[in-house]
């Protein structure tokens, strides 16, 4: 074990029963008491090592059952108690972390505290995305064992701390040491008990196109409950949540996030007890799970990304861009400028050929833009959406050649060139599904429900892995593709493997995820200089999960201004602006017919992962140097947008306008934009703030050249002296005066 020196982050009492986890403002405090029960005691503001468990008060509460240990004492109910690992079955009646299904078809899952271990470094998870460490700075891990109390089950708890970006990891593996098997029914990621404090929880929902709406309601004693059972993290919610005190805003209260590095079904829940104490959980869903887990064999939950703020939700908000953005995302594009592409699907839709695809190339290229994304429709018998999927080879009637010739073409007119795939979806109209039926999700005797006229590939089977692993990694190499755009069309259902156990059915969900994650992990592996941008209808599965595998995310399918303004927003709270996916489109809008300046389009896209969904041949020829400009003024605030501080100037209430700034981390410069949502007669001024300056620099604005203090533009921010028509944009810059 290492010497306590070595250990900052990591604090164990003398008796080995206070574990306290201190972050730079943070402190996470539990303890295992005199029954074993491992208590959670505190998590907030950064406090000593003093043990808290006198802030627990017990008392009778009737109809509050006592363990066999506590004798006649009636105050002592784990009904009652503060937990982190609220078993099942054995007198807490809240909702359970852990049910277990034993041999003998009794359900109980009492589990008690017997040992830990501290590791000077993070944690790895089996076959999942984790954080990891850098050579810039490393995690810590206090490992908790315990045992359940009757069997020979053993729990291991695995807390990571990344001490300066405050942040404490949670995740869980148990392990079956005992003869006979059990099944696994339920496990999350965590649960805590937070005692004393009243909260509200800021959720994110929506639907396909209209992703990560922020929504906040008060915890109460009826639960408040998001998930998805859809086979992904979906468009409908997103698997990450914050609980915090009531009137919490951008710059004051206690805000706690949990993430969950998780691209599969999950639960997120908070509930008031009978003693208002918060029960906070997150994790993997439990409908349609169910893992058999033989003598020796494990299961490993998803890590949940937890952090804390005692100032506000743009810390908060800071704190997971960092982490995500260090020590999530990787590869070649970690940090590395992406190019500005173009993506020809709404220019062409699947009605292109190489003519159509050349000459869209051409003119972006004089215009600026740096690679060429060819989307849905280049492969197999691809006219529409009703066929072809699966069949990863190229239609060369349709291209007029092979993907390498159009590929050396694109390259020698200097741009990189991408492909878009859906690797885990198939047509039942497809060469591989006639050779291969039973590789597609269907359940014996019943027809399969459709999305988008097409099935689910059983990602759980290696062989469906190995031939998407070789179609895709020859195309890329033969054609020396730069980037590549994953796809994935449609909620999963019908869940049955064709080589699973029948009673191992319980686990397709979470080995589906598990399968997407072996081929994404392989696939990069091959392709180490591959710009990977994930996409699931958009948003579908804009999670932490695939940030680990793709550094950027098509964001959503609407393209409208307008509406990205509320999806990006809510993108804003967990996760970096580099993941954003985000591109100016025509008008009207295909979405939604909405008619958006050109500049306006370019301000909302500038706030992302840069890119155009046109022909840029149809467009006039001051639209044509607008997008010269657009190029330009992306390439002169890239490290502001991908590396800088993010904030949101405009809350969730709604306002006339909405605001955001982007800050050099050095606070050498800083671009604010505003953009007009609604109009009306004899129009009141705009005024917006100003956030993030250093306080004793000064910092010229550049709409009129005023010079101010930074403490004076944060605390006066800045009033428009002109009239925004409705969605009319302006960018202001605010440089350091030297």
């Amino acid at each position: 074990m290492p010497q306590e020196e070595e250990i900052m982050a990591i604090k164990v009492s003398e008796n080995g029963r206070l574990f306290t986890l201190q972050t730079k403002d943070s402190s996470y405090q539990m303890f295992a008491d005199d029954k074993n029960v491992l208590l959670h005691l505190y998590y907030g503001e950064k406090i000593g090592e003093e043990n808290l468990s006198g802030l627990i008060f017990c008392t009778d509460m009737g109809f509050a059952g006592n363990p066999e240990e506590a004798g006649p004492n009636r105050k002592y109910s784990l009904d009652t108690l503060p937990q982190e690992i609220p078993g099942s079955g054995v007198g807490d009646f809240r909702d359970d972390m852990i049910e277990i299904r034993h041999a003998d078809g009794s359900f109980a899952a009492d589990f008690r505290f017997d040992s830990f271990e501290i590791l000077d470094h993070s944690y790895a998870i089996p076959g999942m995305p984790a954080l990891y460490d850098t050579e810039e700075e490393k995690g810590e891990t206090l490992v908790i064992t315990m045992t359940e109390k009757a069997s020979d089950i053993v729990l291991k708890l695995f807390y990571g701390v990344f001490e300066k970006e405050n942040v404490i990891t949670r995740a869980a593996r148990l392990e079956n040491h005992g003869e006979t098997a059990i099944e696994l029914e339920k496990m999350l990621s965590f649960s805590m008990d937070l005692m004393y404090e009243n909260y509200e929880m800021i959720y994110f929902s929506g639907r396909h196109a209209m992703e990560r709406t922020a929504e906040r309601i008060p915890v109460q004693h009826a639960k408040v409950e998001i998930g998805s059972t859809r086979g992904t993290s979906s468009h409908h919610y997103n698997p990450a949540v914050i609980l915090c005190e009531e009137g919490a805003d951008e710059t004051h209260g206690s805000c706690i996030g949990a993430c969950l590095v998780y691209s599969g079904n999950f639960v997120a829940a908070a509930q008031k007890d009978q003693k208002n104490q918060t029960r906070f959980q997150m994790g993997i869903h439990p409908t349609n799970f169910c893992f058999h887990l033989e003598k020796g064999e494990a299961f490993d939950t998803p890590q949940a990304i937890l952090s804390y703020s005692g100032t506000g939700l743009t810390k908060l908000s800071q704190q997971y861009h960092e982490i995500i953005r260090e020590h999530i995302c990787r590869g070649a594009y970690k940090h590395a400028k992406r190019p500005i592409l173009i993506n020809n699907w709404e220019a062409t839709y699947f009605n292109f050929n190489e003519e159509k695809i050349l000459k869209i190339a051409e003119q972006a290229q004089k215009l600026g833009i740096e690679m060429l994304v060819l989307d849905d429709g280049w492969f197999g018998k691809r006219e529409d959406d009703n066929s072809g999927l699966g069949d990863w080879f190229v239609n060369e009637k349709k291209m007029n050649g092979s993907m390498a010739q159009l590929a050396e073409k694109i390259h020698k007119m200097g741009m990189k060139f991408g492909l878009w795939f859906e690797p885990e979806m198939i047509s039942e109209d497809s060469d591989l599904y006639r050779a291969h039926p039973d590789w597609a999700f269907a359940i014996p005797g019943r027809v399969p429900n459709h999305s988008r006229n097409q099935l689910v590939l059983d990602m759980t089977r290696e062989d469906v892995r190995e031939y998407l692993l070789e179609r895709l990694t020859t195309i890329v190499h033969d054609a020396k593709i730069d980037y590549v755009k994953w796809d994935m069309n449609r909620s999963v259902c019908d869940v049955y493997s064709h080589v699973a156990a029948q009673n191992r059915n319980g686990e397709l969900y979470h080995r589906y995820v598990l399968g997407v994650y072996d081929l994404l992990e392989r696939f990069l592996a091959a392709c180490p200089d591959l710009l990977l941008e994930g996409c699931s209808g958009g948003g579908g599965r804009y999670d932490a999960g695939m940030m680990y595998y793709s550094p950027q995310i098509w964001c959503s399918d609407n393209t409208d201004a307008i509406n990205r303004l509320s999806i990006q927003y809510g993108s804003s709270f967990f996760y970096p602006i580099s993941t954003v996916g985000s591109h100016v489109s025509v008008c009207p809008n295909h979405q939604t017919g909405r008619v958006t300046p050109f500049r306006t389009r370019g301000d909302v896209a500038l706030a992302g992962s840069f890119g155009y969904e046109m022909d840029l041949n149809k467009i006039s020829d001051e639209e044509k140097e607008m997008v010269k400009e657009q190029v330009a003024t992306m390439h002169t605030y890239y490290d502001l947008t991908h590396e800088g501080l993010y904030y949101r100037l405009t809350g969730l209430k709604k306002q006339d306008f909405m605001a955001w700034e982007f800050v050099a981390k050095d606070q050498s410069r800083a671009l604010l934009t505003i953009v007009k949502t609604d109009a009306e007669g004899n129009m009141l001024p705009v005024h917006t703030k100003v956030c993030g300056l250093a306080e004793n620099k000064l910092y010229r604005c550049s709409l009129d050249g005023e010079i101010r203090s930074g403490r004076t533009w944060n605390r006066a921010g800045l009033t428009l002296h002109q009239v925004l028509k409705e969605y009319e944009s302006i960018r202001v810059e605010f440089t350091e005066v030297e």
